[in-house]
């Protein structure tokens, strides 16, 4: 008799067990629901390939269709706008290039929130001004979605790898949700906030970049005008206190860095124009918070030239370049 008794509890046992992995299984397959994604530009499209990566079917969109080639070829669903992958997807992510752009792909005629399904989470890990972010909020919040902001830094490299930062704004609820997706994308999702604060974080951290590189070109150009070996430069400001992410990571002088901008003619990266636009997202914030910027104003008006005299499309380390002409080098 004991020893039915204990084979019966063995049976319930395997029995509970097949239940709950069964349970498990289901809820791991509906976590990998398709996720919606616009924007397949130089971040986008390796952001959209990681979602891939970690089991997530894609459905993109994008307004340059030879931007979705690469993706398409991986398996993942390309429709024409988004208001169609709003009506195929309730979790969706945008990574686009200006304020003007996430207005009209969430509220133009063909835009997301013309077909958005009630308890939709948007995610959008554009830069833009968070009171655009605030606008798009309140908007989807009518038609009963949730709309967060995640701007990433990290550039093109962290984006490919994985390992991008996301600063988040929105309910803080829906943080959870936001960061499964994100995780898949990044190696640090941090919550700052409510809608907007997300773009204040990386409003910020771009203003203090930009600076950063504007002063790592020209120290690298005077020891070089010196007689420093550029490496030799290098080695000893990333062993020193004038150490920053754009001496030892992303070195604007070509020759001393491999797989950078800089050692490719600086072509790819973090396009001038748009830090040239975040520059100005910084200085209209700024304004708006009467909060003294002179470094940040001078980086602004640096960029905005170098926009003018045919950098735009070079990455934003040309202002080792841009420099180097000005002194007639």
């Amino acid at each position: 008799m004991a020893a039915l008794l204990r084979g019966s509890r063995c049976l319930a046992e395997k029995c509970h067990n097949h239940v709950n992995a069964a349970q498990v299984s289901v809820r791991s397959m509906a976590s990998k629901t398709q996720v919606g994604f616009i924007g397949l530009g130089n971040m986008g499209n390796p952001m959209a390939k990681n979602l891939m990566k970690h089991g997530y079917p894609v459905i993109a969109s994008d307004v340059f269709p030879e931007s979705c080639k690469e993706l398409r070829e991986l398996g993942a669903q390309i429709l024409d706008s988004p208001a169609d992958v709003a009506d195929k997807a309730d979790r969706i992510v945008t990574m686009l290039p200006s304020s003007p752009n996430v207005i009209d792909v969430y509220t133009g005629p063909n835009g997301i929130l013309k077909r958005v399904k009630k308890g939709s989470l948007l995610i959008d890990s554009s830069t833009i001004d968070p009171a655009v972010s605030k606008e798009m909020a309140v908007a989807a919040e009518k038609l009963g979605a949730v709309f967060m902001d995640a701007p990433v830094s990290g550039g093109v490299g962290a984006s490919t790898s994985g390992k991008l930062t996301f600063m988040v704004g929105g309910p803080e609820e829906e943080f959870n949700a936001a960061k499964e997706l994100l995780s898949c994308m990044g190696a640090n999702v941090v919550y700052c906030g409510q809608v907007g604060t997300g773009q204040a974080a990386k409003i910020c951290n771009n203003m203090l970049l930009a600076i950063g590189m504007i002063g790592t070109a020209e120290t690298m150009n005077l020891g070089i005008r010196l007689g420093l070996d550029p490496k030799l430069l290098a080695k000893i400001l990333n062993m020193s206190s004038g150490r920053c992410w754009s001496s030892d990571t992303y070195n604007p002088v070509p020759g001393v860095m491999e797989g950078v901008p800089s050692a490719n003619n600086y072509q790819g990266g973090f396009g001038t124009t748009l830090m040239a636009k975040d520059l100005g997202l910084a200085q209209n914030t700024a304004t708006n918070t009467k909060t003294p910027v002179p470094l940040g104003s001078l980086a602004h008006q640096i960029y905005r030239m170098m926009c003018a005299r045919g950098y735009a499309s070079k990455d934003f380390s040309s202002v080792f370049q841009f420099l180097r002409e000005e002194e007639g080098q």
